[in-house]
């Protein structure tokens, strides 16, 4: 390991803020988990944005930022990881209480590992990265609650977003019609390379809506909150889902309890940063026998370390498209 090396690091600065900027560290800084991984990708996520911008995401700190990491074990105290094995973390409270993957090198804790699929290169498992997971984890869920594609349209929420955006290219290939919901509709060829066939605008879903609304959805994937998955609660069939996974319009719940008993509409919840070891595996496997290589050279684009701050403020700001990976060599 290098005696010293780039990482982007949540520190205080002057006026109490955790802000996170590009530092020189050491493996000193890295603490003592038993797997030492030498970082090729990381990826920028909206909590990436939360975490860099001083947004109340590091618990402690300094802290080295980035919710995911893929990289070759250097190290490894630990049977179950050998030398030059081929690694990724996504959440497990990286950024938050664990040191990240914005880094060179990472000590990471063995049980947080998930070997990447052989049909992936790292940078391509980090163009899926938290994003692609968290999304994969949605279709399973709206697979396991029975929807079949010819039950109806899907909706799909944020759909410019890196959630989206995978979320749209996941269900499509699958069969499903789509329809999303964007607050950028001049990004209707993107959304149609995805595999959208319905587009509608923020502005359809983000307002007062009525406790029950026109059944419209079949299953819905949700990474906006607010107003915006009220409204798509209000809209789904009878017996339909809702998978709700994030809260880039914030986290309040303007809903009634008249979808859940009157329809039987399911609002099922879904958690990428503690999901059990089980779950992660089975969602990667499903992203390789389903997401080729070649669907995702569309959705993503690459970035150097040094400019981590800046598309954290990009991200927030609402201004990024699709998936962002992180080389934190370059």
């Amino acid at each position: 390991m290098n005696e010293s090396f780039q990482a982007i690091v949540a520190r205080k600065n002057d006026e109490g803020r955790v802000i996170g900027a590009l530092k020189t560290v050491s493996p000193a800084d890295l603490g003592e988990d038993g797997v030492l991984v030498e970082v090729a990708y990381s990826t920028l996520n909206y909590k990436d944005g939360l975490a860099v911008c001083g947004k109340g995401i590091c618990r402690k700190t300094p802290l080295i930022c980035g919710i995911d990491l893929a990289g070759t074990v250097a190290e490894s105290a630990d049977p179950r990881w050998q030398v030059g094995d081929r690694v990724l973390v996504n959440g497990f409270g990286l950024s938050e209480v664990h040191g990240g993957g914005y880094t060179q090198f990472q000590r990471v804790n063995p049980d947080f590992l998930v070997a990447v699929p052989e049909a992936y290169s790292l940078e391509q498992a980090m163009a899926i990265g938290t994003a692609g997971y968290t999304a994969m984890l949605c279709v399973l869920a709206i697979q396991d609650h029975g929807v079949k594609p010819g039950d109806g349209d899907i909706l799909v929420t944020g759909a410019a977003g890196g959630v989206g955006s995978i979320a749209v290219t996941l269900l499509s290939r699958a069969g499903y019609n789509v329809t999303v919901s964007t607050g950028r509709p001049e990004e209707k060829p993107y959304f149609e390379s995805l595999g959208a066939t319905g587009i509608i605008t923020r502005d359809e879903l983000q307002r007062d809506g009525k406790p029950l609304e026109k059944e419209t959805w079949a299953a819905v994937v949700d990474s906006v909150g607010s107003k915006t998955l009220a409204t798509a609660i209000a809209q789904t069939r009878y017996e339909g889902i809702v998978a709700a996974c994030g809260l880039a319009a914030g986290p309040d719940l303007p809903a009634t309890v008249l979808p859940f008993i009157l329809r039987g509409v399911t609002l099922r919840g879904i958690d990428s940063v503690q999901a059990s070891i089980e779950r992660r595996i089975r969602a990667w496997e499903a992203l390789a026998g389903s997401l080729a290589p070649d669907d995702l050279a569309g959705v993503y684009s690459v970035e150097p370390l040094a400019k981590v701050p800046e598309l954290a403020r990009d991200i927030l700001a609402g201004k990024i498209r699709g998936r962002i990976v992180i080389d934190v060599n370059a």
